[in-house]
């Protein structure tokens, strides 16, 4: 059985790292790598063969890989490249593109979309979203700290004091549970919001301010956000308003699956925030939680910075790539026997939940 990594055209990311390859070796499959694939996460050619893979043309893995990965998907063009059967595991984002399984049935592509994985404790090791909204709620307190014009923490000097930073987040799953938990190592003040009333204890763990709005839909059964009514949305900006408009830094995380992202932040709250804030939207590539948003951009309203970026996972590409391989493989171990062929399971719901073509 080969599996074959193909180099990312858009990420930075690499499907695979040599620790993990050698595991993979271990259980007897043949890995290749497409030449230069490892360059943007800092992983040469020869890594990849000390760790016993070959390295090969991208013809080459097309041809020969029986199982492919990558972190984004190929281009659709490039579908009948891939040998008919082969299983092709990736980001395919099925609620965002909503023709890509009908693409993939017609090549007779069985695929696996990892952003498709329950979020269950079974499941926990594959949970690739976890994985890198964990660093990229890190990185966005971090980014934001960098073009806010002032200080985070409290500081008391010779020539005055210095307030601490407000840092508003928006939505506490995992991303934006590390951005409360980063932006408090930093000594800014913390307060979040989110529609589960649940996580009130996880903000106020790790020393944030719960805002709570009464009256939402809570979670679906497979832990993401539910989709709001326009009534409860507009009492929860209502409340926001006052917050959002005195916060130094606001920070994006809510998403809701197979729909456009909520809009919390309006231009009219945006234009009453204090000049030299910071927007950072991670629920960009989804509409964004910020209504002046643009997916990929890094624009200028009103003296606010307003980032919108879904992918800050690639500002720690060395530990995004060794995250994602370790979800990769515990995957790979969940749908394979021990003879390395495919399990069909359609009663295990981690199975049924991320294959979207050729079940």
């Amino acid at each position: 059985m080969v599996i074959g990594i193909l180099k990312e055209w858009y990420d930075k990311k690499v499907g695979l790292v040599p620790s993990v390859v050698q595991k993979l070796i271990a259980k007897g499959y043949e890995v290749q790598v497409e030449t230069k694939s490892g360059r943007t996460s800092f992983i040469a050619n020869a890594d990849f063969e000390a760790a016993g893979a070959s390295i090969k043309s991208r013809e080459e893995i097309f041809e020969n890989s029986d199982i492919v990965i990558s972190f984004t998907p190929i281009k659709e063009e490039e579908y009948p490249k891939l040998k008919k059967g082969t299983i092709y595991i990736s980001h395919f984002k099925p609620y965002i593109f909503k023709d890509v399984s009908v693409q993939l049935e017609k090549h007779g592509i069985k695929a696996f979309s990892l952003d498709m994985i329950p979020r269950s404790s079974i499941a926990q090791s594959m949970d690739v979203l976890s994985s890198m909204s964990s660093i990229a709620g890190y990185k966005a307190v971090l980014r934001a700290a960098d073009l806010l014009p002032r200080y985070f923490p409290m500081l008391i000097t010779s020539a005055g004091s210095i307030k601490p930073a407000k840092v508003l987040v928006i939505g506490a799953g995992v991303a934006g549970l590390q951005a409360i938990a980063t932006a408090k190592r930093i000594g800014a003040v913390v307060e979040a919001v989110d529609t589960r009333l649940e996580t009130e204890d996880e903000v106020k763990s790790l020393g944030g301010k719960f805002l709570k709005v009464e009256g939402a839909n809570q979670a679906t059964s497979q832990g993401y956000g539910a989709e709001q009514s326009e009534e409860f949305i507009k009492k929860q900006r209502e409340m926001m308003f006052k917050h959002i408009t005195d916060a130094d830094v606001i920070i994006c995380t809510a998403t809701v699956r197979s729909t456009k992202a909520p809009v919390i932040v309006t231009k009219e709250m945006v234009e009453n925030m204090r000049r030299g804030s910071v927007i950072i939207d991670l629920a960009s590539d989804a509409g964004g939680n910020c209504e002046l948003t643009e997916d990929g951009k890094t624009i200028i309203h009103n003296y606010v910075h307003i980032v919108g970026n879904s992918n800050l996972s690639d500002a720690a590409v060395v530990d995004a790539s060794t995250l994602f391989a370790n979800n990769v493989y515990n995957f790979l171990n969940h749908i394979s026997d021990s003879d390395l062929k495919l399990k069909t399971n359609n009663q295990d719901e981690i199975y049924t939940a991320s294959c979207i073509s050729n079940c």
